[in-house]
């Protein structure tokens, strides 16, 4: 199942050159899809998770080339999207892409461990995933009734809908490909941002995952969709950049202003952050989900 050109976070070298921690092979038995994975060997390991965390809120998640027809990808996704869209309106798009984030942003380089797994259902209960209950249920009924025509993994179901959350509101139209197998556990706690966080140390955790300053920087700007004051709640476009430049953080009264996270307006302390997307539209479009390369 592949899609030739893949969309990625930024157009840096860095990003051309990944080995995949899976080898794969499929055939068909009675009209349906199976997949077989192997480990592949820890040179791979990290770089195709990284390659997904990357991915995590504004585009796809990647797995290796395997010998079928594009046409049944398309089938395939296509069934997922479908359930996808039977359950998410814009009003719950911003809740989703964030399930997404936490369920990808457990990754780190150092130690192999998290990812785009799954794990996010065991991890609700977590101070930091507040809320995401409301997400998973909604998906769940997806699920339900995906599962009753082809089996989805909950990781490749909240790759999907991320990407349909994005689409929703206006943002780029983000291939996804599928492949991604569950974990039966948690991730390991610790692994996402705190808000307080200045912008050093944002650098510092993101880059542990993986992440320039500039690709932490594209994906923040997920935020510009939620009820953060950050943009329209429902409109996927770069006036997160722009308010964090124009807006003041503190009222007139000098009462602190109630419009994003710590983290937010962390990002403004640091020149390589920010302007650059406030200034460009269609640079933050592309570089979110549309710039493609074929993997």
């Amino acid at each position: 199942m592949e899609l030739t050109n893949i969309p990625y976070i930024a157009s840096s070298s860095s990003s051309s050159s990944f080995y995949y921690s899976y080898s794969r092979c499929a055939c068909r038995r009675d009209g349906k899809l199976v997949i077989k994975a192997a480990a592949a060997g820890p040179r791979s390991s990290w770089r195709i998770r990284r390659r997904d965390f990357a991915s995590a809120i504004l585009l796809p998640f990647l797995i290796p080339r395997i010998n079928i027809s594009i046409a049944a990808e398309i089938s395939d996704a296509s069934i997922i999207r479908s359930g996808v869209r039977n359950v998410l309106t814009k009003a719950k798009a911003a809740g989703v892409l964030r399930l997404v984030f936490h369920d990808a942003g457990t990754f780190e380089i150092g130690d192999k461990s998290g990812g785009m797994n799954g794990s996010i259902i065991y991890e609700v209960d977590r101070p930091e995933n507040t809320g995401l209950n409301r997400s998973i249920k909604i998906l769940r009924k997806a699920k339900e009734g995906i599962d009753n025509v082809q089996k989805v993994s909950w990781a490749d179901l909240i790759v999907v809908a991320g990407a349909e959350a994005v689409a929703l509101c206006g943002g780029p139209e983000i291939p996804v490909r599928l492949g991604r197998l569950d974990s039966s556990t948690a991730d390991p706690t610790g692994k996402l941002p705190e808000e307080t966080l200045d912008a050093t140390s944002l650098k510092t955790l993101f880059s542990k995952k993986g992440f320039s300053a500039q690709e932490m920087v594209v994906l923040s700007g997920a935020h510009t969709i939620g009820g953060k004051g950050l943009g329209s709640p429902i409109v996927f476009d770069n006036t997160y950049f722009k308010v964090l430049l124009e807006k003041p953080q503190t009222s007139s009264t000098g009462m602190a202003a109630m419009v994003g996270l710590r983290t937010d307006w962390a990002l403004t302390e640091d020149d390589e952050c920010l302007r650059v997307y406030a200034e460009d539209q269609a640079r933050f479009s592309t570089t979110s989900g549309m710039h493609t390369s074929s993997s």
